[in-house]
């Protein structure tokens, strides 16, 4: 038992280093397709009078403008993923309320149904605490999530493609 104790606890040294380079050029970009994103959807929120942005939605653009080559960045992921997790939480608290226990199982369900079904992605893990604190209606899941989501990946799709080295999506299916 003590040999498999420090087992584990020698996987937490590590001498390598990040991985990741430093990229102006990618940051700008970055940076301009996160703010075209959430610019547009407070733009369109304002007009229709609805709220189309959630914390997770941030998280979204992070993964569609800095890895937009990553499967948990494609269209199928965003759009999936953050449905699937938000009728999650909606089912979850309208079967059983706002509790340490709804929320628990709301994130787990969404987490596992995002495996199942092919469309991890990680920001989307927050929806069902968004949707069971806020105590949301079913209306959620049309406004702001399912358009919300659509629009981050139409401006994903259109802004990626005008960078010369990106092509996205990678896949749609």
């Amino acid at each position: 038992m003590e040999k498999a104790i420090k087992a584990y606890f020698a996987k937490f040294v590590t001498h390598a280093r990040s991985p990741l380079k430093i990229n102006i050029w990618q940051a700008v970009v970055a940076f301009v397709g996160g703010f075209l994103t959430i610019f547009l959807l407070e733009s369109i929120a304002e007009g229709l009078q609805y709220s189309l942005v959630i914390a997770p939605f941030g998280a979204s653009c992070v993964l569609a403008f800095v890895l937009p080559e990553a499967p948990v960045s494609q269209p199928r992921n965003i759009i999936g993923g953050h449905m699937v997790t938000t009728l999650c939480g909606l089912a979850v608290y309208h079967l059983w309320g706002n509790s340490i226990w709804s929320l628990s199982v709301a994130v787990g369900l969404g987490i596992a149904l995002m495996l199942l079904t092919k469309t991890t992605h990680p920001p989307a893990g927050a929806n069902p605490i968004v949707v069971i604190t806020a105590a949301s209606t079913w209306s959620f899941l049309v406004t702001p999530v399912l358009i919300g989501s659509i629009v981050i990946v139409c401006v994903a799709v259109l802004y990626n493609n005008l960078i010369k080295n990106r092509k996205y999506p990678t896949f749609w299916i």
